[in-house]
């Protein structure tokens, strides 16, 4: 997870040693305890146990004050310019408000109570204007640009040539060039950006925060697991009977098996209108703003959209290169939900709805393969996928994990841990998860770092986590996850095997493009299927025995079932955004927005966007992934062709593409040109042909 200030674009040390320029309290006791270096094993671990919310504005004013002043430091040096007392001494800065970051974001995404909402609001728009101070310092950017004048002659090594370089052009794009009046606009758009944020994120998640609730009789059809998840949510939340959480892990077994077609479209309906229901947490109107800004702010920098300032530092970079990878791939899944849409009608013998598609997608799929998700469910135990996961890195990389929770400190008593080591034993890093949904954390899964791996200025192994919102049973029951669960187990699992990979000198060449950072996820999914994970790990949670051989082939042979829904229900929220985002005025309606683009590009009626506007938290709960959820289908074209190599080597498991995806791509973070690595590892630009494959669309779409 990037800190506030990376956020912003501004390549400053993410978890580094701090620079000599500003010292720290001369008695320890004295400084505030989040500032403190982190204490235990393998360089020190994050003290989750004792983090309160009343302790972060002491130690955010302190650590922001220090940073200032080692930016001053920077920024002021009378020596020459290079790259050891500008680039270095970058690099070396911010460790504490790096590391007090890290704890707050991680606080705030898991662990949010109306203590932590309202230090957001308070504390988001101080850092972001921290930030642009960094950022559009003339004397500190006075002295980067010098030095790149003067690159060729600087005899420096190619990463540190390319990190001057990504240094100087993040610096450029973040305003350093403005005229003075000029900033103290972009200054005010950035803070009134962070104060959006935190408005919709607190609005979303008061929403997804409600529940639904049900009797056992509209729960006729839905197995078992996921009805304990029904009551242990409504005993959480003292409500009778049984209560759907409004989350997707919570919402799609209802509308996958409840026969009930009124219960059905009750969940759907809350869940899709997340944020648009017309009350105090209605995200509309901050949607409306934060869209204007952008689009106010990217013409003051120069660019023509906020789409092309997004864009500039990624693979595709060009808006119109990633809509039109959207749209070639938009056709052939449009003719494939018609074909999925005839297929279900037999079925139903009525039109079918939003809230009917998942539910009799399910019905044609026993009877095309005989194959339910109910009979697959039983093989899919949580901590048998998570263990099955932790068998493919270690057969492809050598990781191993091995569980020392209890030994290190936890912000809830869920999250586990493990200690991961490489094939030689040498201690690699720390790894959490956070499996389940609960009341302030959330929805959704993500991959968060808490440490950085790094060489300079000193040796730092990564701590770094996975946090998933499965439904919880009641206490003793089995955690029975869907295959689509498992998946996504797999794809955050990806991230963290990135994240433990990677061997870089510099922070700042930690983080890859958006569009590339999908890639080792989606590349990580395609060994859940595999014959020897299933037969290892896919045992019933009763009888233990193992997936039998027949029910495997018919997984098999159902791969590219229902892609079309799959792939319509992504693209329409990739392209909503990327046209939002090429609004050169920015001013927009997002509900007719969204209606009037989902039409004019022929969005299927029995379907909606996964994430519609009002609820679209990638978009507007940051800059992140705004303009780039296009980056799934980007990365996934890849990650297309890289399964092809390895299926081309005759065993997924070969050991020799297994070591060149990790030594040309996976280790090397953002130290080479991404598109100049993918060509070293495959001797080619990727392919789309092989993503149409995968999802069973037809090679003539190419």
């Amino acid at each position: 997870m990037k800190s506030l200030l990376l956020a912003s674009a501004l390549l400053l040390a993410v978890p580094a040693a701090a620079a000599d320029a500003a010292q720290a309290p001369a008695d320890a006791q004295q400084m505030p305890f989040l500032l403190q270096p982190w204490t235990g094993p393998h360089g020190g671990v994050p003290p989750w146990d004792k983090v309160k919310p009343e302790m972060f504005p002491p130690a955010f004013t302190v650590a922001a004050d220090k940073l200032r002043a080692e930016t001053r430091a920077i920024a002021g040096n009378k020596a020459v310019p290079t790259f050891d007392n500008v680039i270095g001494a970058m690099q070396a800065s911010g460790e504490d408000l790096n590391r007090v970051s890290s704890l707050f974001n991680v606080m705030t995404s898991n662990m949010n109570s109306a203590e932590y909402q309202s230090l957001s609001r308070e504390w988001r728009p101080k850092l972001a204007a921290l930030s642009d101070e960094i950022s559009l310092d003339p004397k500190l950017f006075a002295r980067i640009d010098a030095l790149y004048a003067r690159r060729a002659s600087q005899k420096l090594s190619p990463t540190q040539l390319r990190l001057l370089e990504r240094t100087h052009a993040d610096f450029v794009r973040s305003g350093a060039k403005l005229n003075a009046a000029d900033k103290a606009k972009l200054s005010a758009f950035n803070q009134e950006l962070a104060k959006l944020f935190t408005e919709f994120n607190e609005k979303l998640l008061k929403d997804e925060e409600t529940a639904i609730s049900v009797t056992e009789a509209e729960l006729k059809g839905v197995p078992d697991g996921v009805r304990s998840a029904a009551r242990a949510a409504a005993e959480e939340r003292k409500l009778p009977g049984y209560a759907i959480v409004n989350t997707r892990s919570a919402v799609d077994p209802i509308l996958t098996f409840a026969d009930d077609r009124a219960v059905r479209e009750k969940v759907w309906r809350a869940f899709v209108n997340r944020g648009d229901n017309g009350d105090a947490n209605d995200t509309n109107a901050t949607i409306a703003r934060i869209v204007k800004l952008r689009a106010d702010r990217a013409k003051l920098l120069g660019y023509p959209t906020h789409a092309n300032l997004r864009m500039a530092d990624t693979m595709a970079v060009d808006p119109a290169r990633a809509e039109a990878l959207m749209l070639r791939v938009w056709g052939p899944a449009v003719a494939r939900v018609g074909e999925e849409v005839a297929d279900m009608q037999k079925i139903a013998g009525h039109a079918i709805e939003p809230w009917d598609y998942l539910y009799f997608a399910e019905k044609v799929r026993k009877e095309r393969f005989d194959l339910s998700a109910a009979e697959t469910k039983p093989y899919f135990e949580l901590n048998n996928m998570i263990e099955a996961s932790y068998y493919a890195a270690n057969r492809l990389y050598g990781l191993n994990f091995k569980e020392v929770t209890g030994t290190v400190p936890v912000f809830h008593p869920d999250v586990r841990v493990y200690e991961v080591t490489g094939p030689d034993g040498r201690h690699v890093g720390l790894f959490y998860r956070d499996d389940f949904a609960r009341t302030g954390k959330r929805s959704g899964a993500w991959h968060t770092t808490y440490r950085l791996q790094r060489k300079f200025p000193t040796v730092q192994t990564v701590i770094n986590s996975n946090n998933n919102n499965f439904a919880k049973p009641s206490a003793g029951e089995p955690v029975l996850i869907s295959y689509d669960d498992a998946e996504t187990l797999f794809h955050e699992f990806g991230h963290a095997i990135h994240f433990l990979l990677q061997d870089v000198t510099y922070p700042g060449l930690a983080y890859t493009p958006r569009d590339f950072i999908e890639y080792p996820s989606q590349v990580n999914e395609n060994w859940l299927l595999t014959r020897d994970v299933l037969d290892k790990y896919a045992r019933h949670y009763q009888t233990k025995a193992p997936m039998p051989a027949a029910l495997v082939e018919k997984i098999e042979k159902s791969q590219t079932f229902n892609q079309g829904y799959a792939t319509v229900s992504y693209l329409s929220s990739a392209i909503v955004d990327m046209k939002l985002h090429t609004l050169a005025d920015g001013v927009v309606d997002p509900d007719r927005f969204e209606r009037e683009t989902l039409a004019a590009i022929g969005m299927p009626k029995e379907i909606v966007m996964r994430h519609r506007l009002p609820q679209f938290s990638h978009l507007f709960s940051g800059d992140s992934y705004s303009a780039g959820y296009y980056s799934y289908l980007w990365s996934e074209t890849m990650d297309g062709d890289t399964w092809a190599a390895f299926q081309e080597s005759g065993s997924v498991w070969d050991k020799g593409v297994a070591d060149r995806f990790r030594t040309i791509l996976l280790s090397t973070g953002n130290e080479t040109d991404r598109a100049e690595a993918y060509r070293q590892f495959r001797g080619r630009d990727a392919e789309v042909g092989a993503l149409l494959k995968k999802r069973g669309f037809p090679a003539e779409a190419q």
